[in-house]
């Protein structure tokens, strides 16, 4: 007899009967699920919130890609994101309490391969396509308007804004018309007249600068704002409502000072509107002309005020400086403004360079226009103003 153990499997076995048919386990497991999943469905939109609210992000919504590489400032608590080194520009993102995702771009330093951006900081004088738009890098918004300031990288309005020369060892000479903005007439007749090469300089209360500036920024002059200050006879002699005084705090002639400024944009330096008494008190005159150099711009005395401190104080300050060798139309005469620029070219011969101002009279822009074009053929470059500044190192 052969036991069970040793008995081929399956084989020589009698089939066992339960007393009781089995059962249907695998049908009632099927039921039961899909009784369970019709109920999920009905039950539903009781217990999600409303189908119309717009869902919350996923919490890795907020967080950069793993490729992504911090090239600007720490995570902000706030969600705000860096962009990746390969893109052209900082790519900011912030994430709003409603679940949406603001996206903010901004120029970046190109130091890697990629796309590249126009540099608004790039140190030179300013693309003449875009001569008549302030470079954003150096500008400052105060109340009192957007002010001139250095831009991080050191560029300066000066050096910005220059008009470009030839860099020749030939005889220069700069003429600067200053009282623009004064009449609209003289001032859109000297737009239309004058060379490119002459420097044109807008009073601080004169009308539409905001206009004229950037006209003739587009027209290929170099310029400057004309600050008004107090001559010895003022008040008889009074140079307008934004006149900077020996007598006024330090604070209030900077506020005028700056009220100035903000009248236009992209202009080189500052120069002075009368103003013998002023640049003479070194109490009053250093914080203003201070306040000029860290801004970056030149200075221009017109050389009428025989005390004046300016040289000294842009030699202490580092400010490029200039100061006129020559008023053209103290006599307002055609005959005798031509006489003064014959003048200038004989200092120019003899120093190898010379600066000459006028005024915005008919009769000074028309002999400065017929001037100019008899000393090119002479072998004269007209340059503007900041190429003939003492720049302190």
């Amino acid at each position: 007899m052969t036991s069970g153990l040793q008995s081929p499997l399956g084989k020589g076995r009698k089939p066992k009967h339960d007393a009781r048919p089995g059962l249907p386990w695998g049908r009632i497991f099927a039921s039961s699920l899909v009784v369970l999943i019709f109920a999920g469905l009905a039950a539903y939109p009781y217990l999600s919130p409303d189908p119309l609210q717009k869902p919350a992000p996923p919490a890795e919504a907020t967080a950069a890609p793993a490729e992504e590489t911090v090239v600007a400032a720490p995570e902000d608590p706030n969600g705000i994101k860096p962009s990746r080194p390969s893109d052209g520009a900082n790519v900011v993102r912030q994430v709003m309490p409603d679940g949406s995702v603001v996206t903010k771009y901004s120029p970046r330093d190109q130091s890697e391969d990629g796309p590249k951006l126009i540099d608004a900081t790039a140190t030179g004088p300013q693309s003449p396509d875009l001569a008549a738009f302030p470079d954003e890098a150096l500008i400052e918004d105060t109340p009192d308007g957007k002010l001139p300031v250095i831009a991080a990288d050191g560029t300066r309005p000066f050096d910005r804004y220059a008009r470009p020369w030839s860099g020749a060892r030939g005889t220069r000479i700069a003429i600067v018309v200053a009282g623009l903005g004064l009449s609209q007439t003289s001032t859109q007749k000297a737009l239309q007249v004058l060379p490119e090469e002459i420097t044109l300089a807008f009073a601080a209360n004169g009308n539409s600068l905001s206009r004229w500036a950037p006209e003739a920024r587009r027209t290929g002059h170099e310029i400057l704002l004309q600050a008004p200050m107090e001559p010895f006879d003022y008040p008889d002699n009074d140079p307008g409502p934004l006149t900077l005084t020996h007598d006024q705090s330090e604070a209030r002639n900077l506020d005028l000072l700056h009220q100035s400024m903000g009248k236009m944009t992209n202009y080189t330096g500052v120069m002075n509107f009368l103003g013998g008494r002023f640049l003479s008190d070194a109490d009053a005159s250093a914080p203003v002309l201070r306040d000029i150099a860290r801004r970056g711009l030149m200075f221009l005395d017109d050389g009428t005020a025989s005390q004046s401190l300016s040289p000294v104080y842009a030699k202490a300050y580092g400010m490029p400086h200039a100061f006129a060798d020559l008023v053209l139309d103290q006599e307002v005469n055609h005959g005798a403004i031509l006489a003064k620029l014959d003048d200038l070219e004989r200092i120019a011969l003899r120093k190898g360079s010379a600066i000459g101002v006028a005024s915005a009279f008919d009769d000074s822009v028309a002999a400065i226009a017929e001037w100019s074009r008899e000393a090119a053929r002479r072998g004269i470059e007209i340059v503007g103003v900041s190429a003939l500044a003492t720049v302190p190192n």
